[in-house]
């Protein structure tokens, strides 16, 4: 695997080292001692799958509050997404600034969210598939989210949007508090 830091401190593009021959290819999708190597958090306590049938949709952004806070590791199996990450924590020098990229089935791309960071995505393509690993299990008491068009951060959604849960269109706008610098806008 080839792991690509990212605009945000501990955020990682994973792209994979495929050796092909006239059958496809193989190629290894996790190792916990790469992850280890890179000084990311190997754990795995979930696997997740979502689906969504129209383009233009968004799921997120979400995080979890500590003790649950949990790092993601996201790949799209089927159609397309424009997968992000919003830094949310206290003392990161990229505080408020958000990373997109493109994840593909054909591209293999995944992407590392690390703790403390709201992880979303928009799909670009109907029926479109995702799979990810989380290093926490789901606690429902302990999720959060930041608005998608949130003008604190002003994430750039490639797409209109078509869909999305009143949860995820309804969250607060988001306060820095008197402890964090001013919010920067930034994007991949």
């Amino acid at each position: 695997m080839e792991f690509i830091e990212t605009s945000l401190r501990g955020a990682y593009v994973v792209r994979l080292n495929r050796i092909e021959d006239d059958r496809g290819y193989f190629a290894r999708g996790w190792c916990r001692e790469e992850f280890i190597q890179h000084k990311l958090n190997p754990e795995i306590k979930q696997l997740n799958i979502g689906f969504s049938h129209k383009s233009g949709t968004i799921r997120g952004m979400h995080y979890q509050l500590a003790p649950h806070d949990e790092a993601k590791f996201v790949r799209c199996t089927r159609g397309a997404i424009y997968d992000v990450i919003i830094d949310l924590r206290a003392g990161s020098p990229t505080l408020g600034r958000w990373y997109g990229v493109e994840l593909t089935a054909d591209n293999g791309a995944m992407v590392y969210a690390p703790e403390g960071c709201a992880h979303g995505y928009q799909t670009l393509k109907d029926e479109t598939e995702t799979y990810y690993m989380t290093s926490a299990l789901y606690v429902p008491s302990a999720v959060r989210g930041v608005r998608y068009d949130d003008p604190a951060f002003g994430v750039k959604w490639p797409v209109a949007v078509s869909a999305i849960s009143a949860a995820d269109r309804d969250w607060p706008d988001y306060q820095f508090s008197a402890n964090t610098p001013e919010k920067q806008q930034f994007h991949a």
